[in-house]
């Protein structure tokens, strides 16, 4: 099979907004490269491989510090390359895994020493299908012990059904890419406030601030629309909100971010220092490294 979506830019742009010193990619991916770690035989989708040095080197150039590296369903539950990339960067890097429900605890203690604080739970239809069960919510009482959280992917027409799941998990929730709000209905739509209403009334959910890319309709390089709905979060959870590339931007094909003007955002959406330096370094730090 081979891949379906554009190629990341392997040269971005240099990006105007400086990041403070310790900041932090929450939300970026490994893939491959598929010769040493292959795809899913069951995957929705095959991406270009998108190697440890690669994201390292995305990293250095942007000026951030530390990434969060995110299991995407492509590889399935084989989680030997997001272990690999978590070994390289040591301290700098800390993983979400996706894990089968008959997981063993030594294999989850193996995890949490490579450095993985998390587990990925995917909903969106046309990636896996997955649906709430007592078997994700096993996962989660598992993980619980370790101080891990779950995190989240799901449309945000789907959020009014998953409430009654999400309640029942038991660690910290970490919800993706904005709860992914359909923007062309813009930021006072039902949909949109009954997420603020999940993050008000449950201080232990979390938000990552990040797809703009795919939520925009106006695109590249402003995405202006999606800017509203990051701004609105930023300022209503300022302790709560994470920020991420999601590079290498699997299944993009409208066209291919450049991660130097998804940096450029952030000073859009937090507007002063003190809020930054929460989005990029205080809350992931205190999620994943404390």
């Amino acid at each position: 099979m081979d891949a379906d979506y554009l190629r990341f830019l392997p040269e971005p742009s240099r990006p105007g907004f400086v990041p403070p010193p310790g900041a932090v990619d929450a939300h970026c991916h490994v893939f491959g490269p598929a010769e040493r770690f292959p795809f899913a035989p069951g995957r929705r989708y095959t991406p270009c491989d998108a190697a440890r040095d690669e994201l390292f080197a995305l990293r250095d150039f942007l000026g951030l510090s530390r990434n969060v590296i995110v299991q995407a369903t492509c590889h399935g539950t084989d989680n030997r390359a997001l272990v690999d990339a978590l070994v390289a960067a040591g301290d700098r890097a800390r993983g979400v895994a996706v894990v089968d429900p008959d997981i063993g605890d030594a294999e989850l203690d193996g995890l949490h020493a490579a450095g993985v604080r998390g587990v990925r739970f995917n909903f969106v239809r046309r990636l896996c299908g997955a649906v709430p069960s007592d078997a994700l919510l096993g996962i989660a009482g598992r993980i619980e012990r370790l101080g891990w959280h779950v995190e989240v992917y799901f449309e945000a027409a789907d959020l009014i059904d998953l409430i009654p799941f999400l309640m029942r998990i038991p660690t910290p929730v970490v919800v993706d890419h904005m709860g992914r709000p359909d923007v062309a209905k813009g930021i006072d739509h039902p949909d949109f406030r009954r997420f603020l209403t999940l993050m008000a009334e449950t201080d232990r959910t979390w938000v990552k601030i990040s797809g703009s890319e795919r939520l925009s309709a106006e695109g590249p390089p402003a995405y202006a629309d999606a800017v509203p709905f990051a701004r609105r979060l930023v300022e209503r959870f300022p302790d709560r909100v994470l920020w991420g590339t999601d590079w290498p931007h699997p299944n993009m094909i409208s066209h291919m971010p450049d991660d130097g003007h998804l940096l450029d955002l952030i000073p859009r959406v937090a507007t002063d220092r003190d809020g930054r330096a929460a989005l990029l370094i205080d809350n992931p730090m205190r999620l994943y490294w404390s």
